[in-house]
């Protein structure tokens, strides 16, 4: 596995560039430095495929004029998702862009790479980004092949969350104070004599209909 260079230029941007998103609080700057640097190191990662050759001699001459065209290129990509302004973004990836290359310069040099040991060192970033950042990143620097990597949030669920759900669902299936004394009230409105009057009135329905039927037979 190669050297992890991802989190080794972020460090680097920390300590080198401490005044890069100092506007924002502390949650936010380490965002905006990680989105940065992985959007500027795989746009690296995609123009060295492209031409290996090219790109190595940029990591040997670090053209001012070459970074600001590759920070432009990307901010104002139809897939850019940045909350930073436009500008915030371009004048951000310029700096990561121009550090990335400086410490590639000087990983050359005391490593003695070559063209030959950067491509590898820089191909076996692509593990490196692996979900470390969202799908627009990797659409706008055409490092396609991470797209999808970065795993959807997991919602955490607090035990009084869980308690919360549980004692609902307990009232829920309990009658309520309310329909209890509905209940009771139902039951006291009916007097409890009409509950012995009512064979009485039954049989003397009965009796009713079988004289009635009797008349009409004798007839």
């Amino acid at each position: 596995m190669a050297f992890d260079l991802v989190h080794y230029f972020t460090a680097q941007i920390k300590l080198q560039k401490p005044q890069l998103f100092s506007t924002h609080t502390d949650t936010e700057k380490q965002a905006h430095t990680e989105e940065v640097n992985a959007l500027a190191l795989g746009q690296l990662i995609s123009l060295w495929k492209q031409d290996r050759h090219k790109l190595y001699q940029e990591v040997l001459t670090s053209d001012p004029l070459y970074i600001q065209g590759i920070a432009r290129h990307l901010t104002t990509s139809a897939h850019n998702q940045s909350n930073l302004r436009p500008s915030d973004l371009e004048s951000s990836i310029s700096e990561v862009l121009s550090l990335q290359l400086t410490e590639l310069k000087q990983l050359d040099e005391t490593g003695s790479f070559g063209e030959n040991g950067l491509t590898e060192l820089l191909l076996g970033q692509i593990e490196h980004l692996s979900g470390q950042a969202a799908d627009w990143v990797w659409s706008t620097n055409q490092l396609t092949e991470l797209l999808g990597s970065k795993p959807a949030p997991v919602q955490d669920i607090s035990l009084e969350a869980t308690i919360q759900e549980f004692n609902q669902m307990v009232h829920q299936a309990q009658p309520s104070e309310h329909d209890a004394i509905a209940t009771v009230v139902e039951s006291q409105s009916t007097p409890s004599w009409s509950s012995l009057l009512a064979p009485l009135v039954a049989l003397a329905i009965l009796l009713f209909l079988y004289c009635s039927y009797s008349q009409l037979i004798a007839i």
